[in-house]
């Protein structure tokens, strides 16, 4: 029988806790932010304010959203490498819950940041790439369907749990918090959907959408 405190007495306490410490600062890391400081723009108070890959493309336009979405994906994947290096793979999937919620609660930003998608993806990319590739074909599916990236990604986060009994049961519990947490946060997406009020994403202009 897996036993929790017997596994974290083997790889050390301080450990432990540091690699977790490590990926929540990783996920504090907020390139949109920081890019649009780089431009003198305050990217949390232009469009939806929301410091995500699509409010970027919206204010500051492709290439600075692609630079965003890169380093927010490369946050997951850094952060689930450090938990597996440590720990092996338990860790890797509590480092990759760690700097998912770094990003979407960051403590250098008064936990205001972004919606997690991005960084979710990269941390599910790098604890199993087909599990990853799924949800994003399922988001694609999703989003060109509806033309609502909060649809594309309420629906991918749906499937994690359900991927997850399939390509990682022992982590579906971990796993699931992150859909929880997804779906808490884009509860005001999902209350506009309900009325039927969620704008279409439009990248021909900037708009004061709310965006996933």
């Amino acid at each position: 029988m897996y036993d929790f405190n017997e596994w974290v007495s083997s790889i050390g306490i301080v450990y432990f806790i540091l690699a977790i410490i490590i990926a929540y600062f990783l996920g504090n890391i907020s390139p949109a932010t920081l890019i649009s400081k780089a431009a003198n723009i305050d990217i949390r108070k232009k469009g939806s304010g929301n410091p995500g890959t699509t409010n970027v493309l919206r204010v500051m336009g492709p290439k600075a959203a692609a630079l965003t979405l890169v380093i927010d994906i490369l946050k997951g994947v850094v952060a689930v490498l450090i938990g597996r290096y440590i720990g092996g793979e338990t860790l890797a999937v509590i480092c990759g819950l760690a700097v998912f919620i770094g990003h979407i609660w960051p403590i250098i930003y008064k936990f205001k940041g972004g919606k997690g998608i991005a960084t979710g993806f990269g941390a599910l990319l790098a604890l199993n790439y087909v599990f990853a590739l799924i949800c994003l074909a399922i988001a694609a599916i999703g989003f060109v369907a509806s033309k609502r990236a909060s649809v594309g990604s309420l629906l991918s986060a749906l499937s994690i749990p359900i991927l997850a009994n399939y390509f990682m049961p022992n982590y579906i519990g971990l796993l699931t918090v992150m859909t929880v947490i997804i779906f808490i946060k884009h509860r005001s997406n999902i209350k506009r959907l309900i009325k039927g009020e969620e704008p279409k994403v439009s990248f021909k202009k900037k708009e004061e959408t709310n965006e996933s």
